[in-house]
């Protein structure tokens, strides 16, 4: 069947066992897409040893998938509104089983390049569509604010237990098991797709403006690849100069969808009241939650010096409270209290949590990992009702390029995230490793361990805790901004969200 009405003329219904259930298989997908930008944390090494890829193909082994996805996001959101999100979903799926298969048993560096490149093909179809099939299957106000808050706590989650899994096989299986897991999830939407999900579609789409797709590549990735290697590189004229570049291809982006009969993005879809204030909060709010991510993962291992797998294992903890943060947050917008409220509520916990991070020395397992459970749990209530707020506020037959703009805005916010705090975290860890220090331990935490392990006693034990030292005031100096971000965020969101109400609420 096929939704083509519009938001003002779609009656709300209650959804029954069907689409809970059309839900829950929804959500495999969803998990897995979102466990592929961690799943190779731990795969990498096995893989090195395997395929001997150069350092290059190394680097684009790991980072190919979420450039691929951060670029194809905008192009498969607005097509999946014209041909259909259901089948665009069951395209992809297909096309990240087959690469997941294909990777898997990939026997050269340059095929599972490919496979992975196939594989963030597939994931920039079904996080749009996944999440446009929600606003089209729950058009009930209260009930679709539970689903999309599932959905949010899912993808969440499926970020941090994709390093543990790939861990876990990749100790009892061989590297390759890491993406044959997709293959079950995949079959299971194919099989069950066709008969749980509607389709939907924009009955008048228009013409698809195909010189949108190159514009709107050119815009993300340069900009997304810059941000990524700052925090690692620092801000060298080459990152500067491709994130220049993308803001250029942003602009010709923007004027074309201005000015063209038949634009990839729709410029009304801003004009609907909620719409725009999300799409910036989202951004803000996921530069939180990736921008500590830096920091406490080299932590975890290289300050307080747990193993790969033990800091896996740890980082799990904080993922108890997140699991209760998004259900919690849709009670109370269901309970009477504003929408507003709740996310301006949710940037001052989040803000919380970074001000606990602030107070970490280098031996605070519990403050860091509580001060991570207080961060993310009031990241995921704004993500869960900026998201439902921006659905909602929506044309049905937009849905799709909503959810793709939402997804974008992410990757952005994330990437700028690691790219600002990590900024500011290494500055100041060189400004506080002894200036005596060689060259390589005054640039990374991770060579300074490399050095203090070469070098005698006393000398090579008072390096590394120089250098835990220096990373862990780099930490909390970066904590301090992302506290104050947050706290402005607080009172961004209370003076943006005032008084907007989405319909049937």
């Amino acid at each position: 069947m096929t939704n083509s009405t519009s938001t003002t003329t779609t009656p709300a219904r209650l959804a029954g066992r069907r689409e809970w259930t059309a839900l829950g298989v929804l959500m495999l997908p969803l998990l897995l897409v979102s466990m592929d930008v961690s799943v190779l944390y731990f795969a990498i090494p096995a893989i090195s040893a395997d395929l001997g890829p150069s350092g290059t193909q190394q680097l684009w082994i790991f980072d190919i998938y979420a450039f691929v996805l951060a670029g194809l996001l905008m192009t498969m959101g607005s097509l999946g509104d014209r041909i259909g999100r259901r089948k665009l979903l069951l395209v992809g799926a297909a096309a990240f089983g087959t690469a997941s298969l294909v990777a898997a048993y990939a026997n050269s560096a340059e095929t599972l390049i490919a496979a992975r490149a196939v594989l963030g093909i597939g994931g920039a179809t079904l996080m749009p569509s996944t999440m446009a099939l929600l606003r089209t299957m729950f058009t009930d106000p209260g009930q679709r604010a539970k689903a999309i808050g599932l959905w949010s706590g899912v993808m969440t989650a499926g970020i941090a237990l994709g390093s543990v899994m790939s861990g876990v096989l990749v100790q009892y299986f061989w590297w390759g098991s890491v993406f044959l897991v997709n293959l079950p999830a995949m079959a299971l939407l194919l099989l069950l797709g066709p008969f749980l999900l509607p389709e939907s579609r924009d009955p008048n789409p228009g013409r698809f403006d195909w010189p949108s797709v190159p514009l709107s590549m050119a815009a993300v990735l340069p900009v997304v690849y810059g941000l990524k290697e700052i925090p690692s590189e620092g801000w060298h004229a080459q990152y500067v100069v491709s994130i220049t570049v993308g803001l250029l291809f942003a602009a010709l982006f923007v004027h074309r969808q201005r000015t063209t009969a038949s634009p990839m993005i729709d410029p009304a879809l801003f004009r609907g009241r909620g719409f725009a204030p999300s799409v910036v909060l989202n951004l803000v709010a996921s530069f939180g939650m990736l921008g500590s991510a830096f920091f406490t993962t080299q932590y975890l291992q290289s300050v307080l010096g747990k193993s790969a797998m033990e800091a896996a294992l740890w980082a799990l903890l904080p993922s108890v409270p997140i699991g209760m943060a998004a259900p919690m947050a849709t009670s109370l917008v269901q309970k009477g209290v504003s929408r507003a409220r709740v996310v301006t509520a949710g940037f001052a916990i989040a803000a919380a949590g970074y001000a606990m991070l602030a107070l970490a020395d280098t031996d605070s397992l519990w403050l860091v990992l509580a001060a991570c459970g207080v961060l993310a749990s009031g990241i995921v209530m704004v993500i869960s009702q900026i998201t439902d707020l921006a659905l909602s506020s929506a044309p049905v037959e937009r849905a799709g390029s909503a959810a793709s703009l939402m997804e974008t805005g992410a990757e952005f916010g994330g990437a700028l995230g690691m790219a600002i705090l990590g900024s500011i975290g290494t500055a100041i860890y060189r400004h506080d490793i002894p200036a005596t220090a060689p060259d390589t331990a005054r640039e990374t935490l991770g060579g300074a361990l490399a050095v203090a392990g070469q070098l005698p006693g006393r000398t090579g034990d008072a390096l590394a805790a120089a250098a835990r030292e220096a990373f862990t005031s780099g930490m909390q100096g970066a904590a301090i901004a992302g506290a104050v971000l947050l706290a402005a965020a607080a009172v961004l969101a209370a003076r943006a969200l005032r008084g907007i109400h989405v319909a049937g609420k």
